[in-house]
């Protein structure tokens, strides 16, 4: 079934949220102080991500496709897999859903983020960085990661078992983000998404946070600019080896 442009957006939207809600959600619940989970732990916060993916694709990959991340919707659309002009509008809903989701995860947070005094922690819950602030091995990190991802999701949806079983292969999507936050994540994060990244950020710098400390919007381009590149990379090797 094709729908209409306005429930494919809707999709994107909410699909979107729902990745911060359950990505950026784990992180506050493991970085924030006095908080349930606090310390709980990396595979946590992995756990999250792989979810938080894996529940839109299950949701409204039929509607949307589930890009839920520029860098996929830019990747698709240069490699012929997906209609430019609906580029645009596809990563408004994105960054639309990335705000919403993030605010939520403010809100629900909000007593903790006022009794954390660690800056790092608070940012964390928000964006990326890079453990080592090396902007080069923050770029490769992103990149690296993206095209892995991109590559994965492409082969798992578009390849036959795929399309004969899509509830089978967005669950294999899930854990793919599941693994590559446990295996590619320690230097960065990982965003691997540029709307996961940047809206965060702006709500950082704009919400009244003690003890936030600086939203770092010096290094900001790159979980922007560096899974867009992997994922184009990632969308022409799929394309290369592997479209009909």
């Amino acid at each position: 079934m094709d729908y209409p442009l306005f429930t494919k957006l809707a999709a994107e939207f909410f699909g979107t949220a729902i990745l911060m809600i359950f990505g950026n959600g784990s992180v506050a619940n493991v970085e924030l102080k006095n908080t349930k989970g606090h310390h709980a732990g990396w595979l946590n916060i992995a756990m999250g991500y792989g979810f938080g993916v894996m529940f839109p694709v299950l949701m409204f990959g039929s509607v949307s496709g589930a890009h839920i991340n520029p860098a996929m919707t830019i990747a698709q659309a240069v490699n012929g897999l997906f209609p430019w002009s609906d580029v645009l509008p596809y990563i408004v809903a994105q960054l639309l859903g990335a705000l919403l989701g993030q605010l939520i995860v403010y809100i629900t947070y909000y007593p903790h983020y006022k009794e954390t005094e660690d800056a790092e922690a608070i940012l964390g819950t928000f964006c990326t960085t890079d453990a080592d602030n090396q902007k080069v091995n923050y770029f490769l990190n992103e990149m690296f990661g993206t095209l892995v991802l991109v590559f994965g999701a492409l082969c798992c949806l578009s390849l036959a078992w795929g399309k004969q079983d899509y509830a089978a292969a967005s669950i294999v999507i899930g854990f793919i983000v599941w693994g590559l936050v446990t295996s590619m994540g320690g230097p960065t994060g990982p965003g691997l998404n540029p709307a996961r990244d940047l809206m965060p950020r702006l709500l950082h710098a704009i919400l009244p946070i003690p003890h936030k400390g600086s939203s770092r919007w010096g290094e900001a381009w790159i979980p922007v600019v560096a899974p867009i590149v992997g994922a184009i990379i990632g969308a022409w090797l799929f394309v290369f080896f592997f479209a009909s």
